[in-house]
C-alpha cells in the first residue's frame, strides 16, 4: 500500500469494523482481525460477522483476553534472533505460530487490533521502576487509548506484574481492582504518571511515563537496544512471564517465581530437564523441536 493511499484513507475514508476515522499508524488495516480474535479466545456477539464497537466494554474484553492468552517472553533474544516489529512478522509469530513476545511486540499487536476496531490509540515510552532507586532508560512501550474523551492506559507487555485490563488515567489516585490485584496511577511533576501495584500492604511503583507521544518507529529504536545491547536485561537471559488472574508467574533464568496478591513470593529452580515441560504447563509455550533443543542447550550451559 502506498503512502499516498494511506494518507487518503486516514483523511477521507471510514472502515466497516468501527465508527472512528480510518487510521493506519499501527498498521491496523493489515491485521487479520478474525485470526487475532481467535488467538486470544475472543468471541464476537452474533458470531464472526458481529460488529466490534470502539467502546469501553470492547476495550476491556479485548485487553483481558489478550493478556490471558499471549505469554510475555523474549526467547528470540536469547536464541540470538532479531525481533522484527513490522505487523506481518508480529502477527506470524504471536498469532499464527502461537508464540509470545515482549512489550514492543505485544503492544504493537494490541494497538493494531484496537486501531482496526476503531479506537484512538497512541504510544508512550516508560521507565521501569521495579529496581529500587535506580534511574533506568525509557525502554518500555505502553499505549494510551481514548474512549469517549477519556484516556485509558493499556499494556499487554509488562510481564507478570502488569495489568490485565485497562487502567483509567483521568482519575489519578483512584484504586482499580482487577480480580485479586489492585492498581492505581499517581501523578508527579511535569505530567509524569506512575503505574503502581499493591503487593500485600505496600504500593510498589511499576513504571513511569510522560505525556510525550511515541510512534511505532520509536519502538524500533528501543527494541534495538533491548534485543541487542549487552547491558539490556533481555540479552543472554531466559525471561518468560504471565500475569495470572490469581497467582502471577515469572521464569527468569532458572528461577521460577510465583507472586501472590497478599505479597507472598514462592520460588523454585527449574533445571534443563524440566524446562520444556514448565514452559508448556505454566506458560502455554510449545516451541519447534530445533528451537526447543537449542533452548535446553543454553539452559544446560549455565551448569
Amino acid at each position: 500500500m502506498t503512502a499516498r493511499l494511506r494518507i487518503s484513507r486516514q483523511c477521507d475514508g471510514r472502515r466497516g469494523g468501527g465508527t472512528g476515522r480510518w487510521s493506519v499508524m499501527w498498521s491496523g488495516d493489515e491485521l487479520d482481525l478474525d485470526a487475532y480474535l481467535e488467538r486470544i479466545g475472543y468471541r464476537r456477539e452474533g458470531g464472526t460477522s458481529g460488529e466490534l464497537r470502539p467502546d469501553l466494554r470492547t476495550l476491556y474484553a479485548v485487553h483481558r483476553a489478550h493478556t490471558a492468552a499471549i505469554t510475555f517472553e523474549s526467547l528470540d533474544v536469547l536464541l540470538g534472533r532479531p525481533v522484527a516489529l513490522d505487523l506481518k512478522s508480529i502477527e506470524d509469530k504471536l498469532v499464527h505460530a502461537r508464540r509470545g513476545g515482549y512489550c514492543y511486540e505485544q503492544n504493537s499487536l494490541l494497538a493494531a487490533a484496537l486501531e482496526r476496531i476503531g479506537f484512538e490509540v497512541s504510544g508512550r515510552g516508560a521507565r521501569n521502576r521495579t529496581r529500587g532507586d535506580s534511574v533506568l532508560a525509557v525502554t518500555h512501550a505502553v499505549l494510551v487509548v481514548t474512549v469517549a474523551g477519556e484516556p485509558w492506559l493499556c499494556d499487554a507487555g509488562f510481564g507478570f506484574q502488569g495489568p490485565r485490563e485497562p487502567v483509567p488515567l483521568a482519575r489519578p489516585g483512584a484504586e482499580v481492582r482487577q480480580g485479586e490485584w489492585t492498581y492505581r496511577v499517581r501523578e508527579e511533576e511535569d505530567g509524569v504518571l506512575v503505574l503502581c501495584l499493591l503487593r500485600g500492604d505496600t504500593w510498589r511503583d511499576l513504571y513511569a511515563f510522560s505525556p510525550q507521544h511515541y510512534h511505532p518507529v520509536d519502538y524500533v529504536v528501543l527494541n534495538h537496544y533491548s534485543s541487542s545491547h549487552p547491558t539490556s536485561s533481555f540479552t543472554g537471559r531466559l525471561i518468560v512471564q504471565r500475569p495470572g488472574e490469581g497467582v502471577r508467574q515469572a521464569l527468569v533464568g532458572r528461577e521460577l517465581t510465583r507472586l501472590h496478591p497478599d505479597g507472598l513470593v514462592e520460588q523454585e529452580i527449574v533445571g534443563p530437564d524440566e524446562l520444556l515441560a514448565v514452559l508448556d504447563r505454566e506458560f502455554g509455550l510449545r516451541l519447534p523441536d530445533r528451537d526447543a533443543a537449542e533452548l535446553v542447550r543454553i539452559h544446560r550451559a549455565e551448569d
